[in-house]
């Protein structure tokens, strides 16, 4: 468990303070916003269970999801839309989350670690985190806050638009859900982009 925080106490130990950590949920989904999160948590701060939000039931990932907001110091949840997805790229989409996850962080943080291996869109200073939600208390922390939002969007969409099943794959590409849109065509929230691959 204390593992979870050597990383982030190297770069404490160096001076450097406050950390925040940022992941993102919904990079890979046909349909549906990317959400990303930021937290910085008190230092040391030991979550039972804590750990990359994709090993983790559902129900974890809920009862996770009200601790981590009752210990962090501060958080930041954000969407960037399907419009803005393809507008731009998923990519760029995702560090647009993640800028805005940060920027809602009620403490400005020294340093944003940042799940994987791409950060040059980020505004703040940053450094990536290979593998980071199951690395850093931090970045598993934002992992649940972003997957847990992100899965919620996705039911209220399911109840809009029911005939994709979204809330049972939240909007990822299931054989199910690629049947729903080969009969019913792409709702409002697809991403087109994802979907010129089909055939």
């Amino acid at each position: 468990m204390t593992e979870l925080w050597s990383l982030e106490n190297e770069i404490y130990d160096s001076g450097i303070c406050p950390l925040c950590g940022v992941d993102e949920a919904g990079r890979g989904p046909l349909a549906g916003p990317v959400c990303a999160a930021a937290v910085i948590l008190p230092r040391g701060t030991l979550i039972e269970g804590l750990n990359d939000s994709k090993k983790l039931s559902e129900k974890r990932r809920e009862a996770l999801y009200d601790e981590i907001i009752d210990r962090a110091i501060a958080y930041g949840i954000a969407f960037a839309s399907v419009g803005e997805i393809e507008e731009k790229n998923i990519l760029e989409a995702t560090f647009l989350a993640m800028n805005r996850a940060i920027e809602k962080l009620a403490v400005r943080p020294a340093l944003a670690l940042i799940d994987g291996n791409r950060n040059k869109g980020i505004a703040v200073q940053s450094r990536c985190v290979i593998g980071g939600d199951g690395k850093c208390a931090d970045i598993a922390a934002a992992s649940i806050l972003a997957k847990v939002t992100r899965d919620r969007y996705m039911l209220q969409m399911a109840e809009q638009y029911p005939q994709y099943g979204f809330d049972r794959h939240k909007g990822y590409g299931t054989a199910a859900h690629y049947a729903a849109i080969r009969e019913f065509g792409p709702s409002p929230i697809h991403r087109m982009s994802f979907l010129r691959k089909m055939h």
